[in-house]
């Protein structure tokens, strides 16, 4: 029976900082992305009439994601789109980076206290919870961010407790505590679908010929796609929520 981790592998460390198997992951995820959006923005500046048909299908996705978030933010997409549209396109490479052949499958041999295991060296990043995490956080962060700079601290406050209203006041102590558990509810759900979704596959592999994990491939291809939209459109939802006055 293959072995399953819940939690992501150190497989070195860099001045005392340990270094997992989904945090190399998601550094070479994130080279990657840079280099494509460097290409994208060269071909911009270069002002060349042909340009190279990656740049076209980053135009595409741009555009697209631009088109379906401003039905969400409405004015606000000039403001809150690079924040949503990364979000985006980071998990859903991240979901699809994990579901490549090696990444679970590439095993190192790692020793600790005498005593010896292999572990992957690649592991998918939104399949650690750490991972899933850092990102609720910064989503949860950052909508009070953009709710702070669009109305000021004052007027933001006020969303939440009202002087003038004494059961505003336990409202809004409910209000604050329903922002921390988004960090968990983001978290978990990205989480729990990923891994849930990768342990299928190892199952399906371990259990029968590689064919026939074919489709079930193909649904966490679809599963990965459907976790990146729902993580960046509630995000997009809140940021508008964040920056709206109370009424």
């Amino acid at each position: 029976m293959p072995h399953v981790s819940l939690k992501a592998e150190k497989i070195f460390e860099v001045f005392g900082f340990p270094v997992t198997n989904s945090y190399l992951t998601s550094l070479i995820v994130l080279i990657l992305l840079s280099l494509a959006f460097l290409h994208y923005n060269s071909q911009i500046k270069s002002g060349l009439k042909k340009k190279s048909k990656f740049f076209y299908l980053i135009h595409f996705i741009n555009e697209s994601l631009y088109h379906f978030f401003n039905t969400i933010l409405g004015d606000q997409t000039k403001i809150a789109y690079p924040l949503v549209a990364s979000f985006f396109i980071y998990i859903l490479v991240q979901n699809w980076f994990g579901l490549l052949p090696g990444i679970g499958s590439l095993l190192i041999k790692t020793c600790h206290a005498g005593e010896c295991h292999s572990i992957p060296l690649f592991r998918g990043a939104t399949a650690d919870l750490n991972t899933t995490i850092g990102l609720g956080m910064l989503s949860v962060l950052l909508c009070q961010v953009y709710g702070v700079r669009a109305l000021g601290a004052k007027e933001y406050i006020k969303k939440f407790y009202n002087l003038k209203n004494p059961i505003s006041f336990f409202i809004g102590t409910l209000e604050i505590l329903s922002e921390f558990s988004k960090v968990f509810s983001f978290g978990f759900r990205l989480f729990g679908n990923i891994f849930a979704g990768e342990v299928l596959l190892v199952v399906i592999a371990f259990l029968v010929p590689v064919l026939a994990s074919f489709p079930f491939l193909l649904l966490e291809l679809f599963v990965g796609f459907i976790q990146a939209v729902v993580f960046a459109t509630l995000t997009a939802v809140f940021i508008n929520l964040a920056m709206s006055k109370q009424h």
